[in-house]
């Protein structure tokens, strides 16, 4: 069976540089390879330069090559012995990742804003596009990055997408050696003729059967299932102040069918405090 792979993008900044520090702790934990991508475009600003294109081109594609040779030798140094790799390549960034992630990848990684971003700008559009659109599960390194401690938390609304979450963050608990917080958030009707006390107990079940098959299979990760009343997305920000990891599907129960990211995963994308993996499902799933 061909080795796990995972892909970061890496422009130079902070933010890919954490970005691809979390990749290669990720990438030892799971035994997978690991590819740091740099896809750059070349702008021309008025006429400042009236050089021969060729020379620019092989300028920047030198500047490229330097950049990533530079990221693999720190991440070798850290004498993990994973395999990595690295490429720069003259493309524009998203799709390059979005299509490697296609081609093979297990998890893509992405900073949450890159050098190009405006500063005020909570997620760089790059970060964006990928976590948007790709059709594997992508990380967005944020927050405290370098976290050991705390548990994985999980978002659970009984959705496919939800379970699919479910799954990968019981996973990512046993290779940290740590616990599963599932978080079901609900808010109830302004008007009801329920007591809150049934609607809570319909919700705990919900939760409850959710997690069971999971806590099965995975006999040695500590499981706490949350109830929370109020709206998903503050709760899980809430629960990534303490957390290593946040996941989430890329879609839950109560979005747009033409969504390709619902908004819980969107708020957590600007918001949380640590990393926060996103899953989506293979084209051919």
């Amino acid at each position: 069976m061909d080795a796990q792979r995972i892909i970061v993008g890496y422009d130079g900044s902070v933010e890919a540089r954490d970005a691809v520090d979390w990749a290669a702790a990720e990438a030892e934990r799971t035994t997978s390879r690991l590819h740091i991508v740099y896809a750059y475009q070349l702008t021309w600003l008025g006429t400042q330069y009236d050089g021969p294109v060729a020379d620019l081109a092989a300028e920047a594609q030198e500047r490229g090559d330097r950049l990533v040779a530079g990221i693999v030798e720190q991440v070798r140094r850290r004498g993990t012995g994973i395999d990595v790799v690295g490429t720069a390549l003259h493309a524009a960034p998203a799709p390059t990742l979005i299509g490697l992630g296609d081609a093979g990848a297990n998890l893509l990684v992405v900073g949450n804003r890159g050098g190009g971003g405006i500063t005020n700008l909570l997620v760089g559009s790059v970060s964006q596009q990928v976590a948007t659109h790709a059709h594997v599960p992508v990380v967005v390194v944020r927050g405290r990055h370098d976290a050991a401690a705390g548990p994985v938390v999980v978002g659970v609304d009984g959705s496919a997408s939800s379970d699919a979450a479910l799954g990968i963050a019981f996973e990512a608990a046993r290779l940290r050696g740590t616990g599963v917080v599932a978080v079901r958030a609900f808010v109830p009707a302004a008007v009801t003729a329920l007591p809150y006390s049934v609607i809570e107990t319909s919700e705990r079940a919900l939760l409850d059967a959710s997690v069971t098959g999971w806590q099965e299979k995975y006999p040695s990760v500590k499981v706490e299932a949350l109830l929370a009343d109020g709206r998903t997305a503050e709760v899980l920000v809430g629960a990534s102040h303490t957390a290593q990891l946040v996941v989430v599907g890329s879609r839950g129960h109560g979005g747009f069918t033409g969504l390709l990211l619902g908004s819980v995963g969107q708020q957590l994308m600007h918001h949380a405090e640590c990393p926060v993996l996103i899953v989506h499902t293979p084209k051919s799933a």
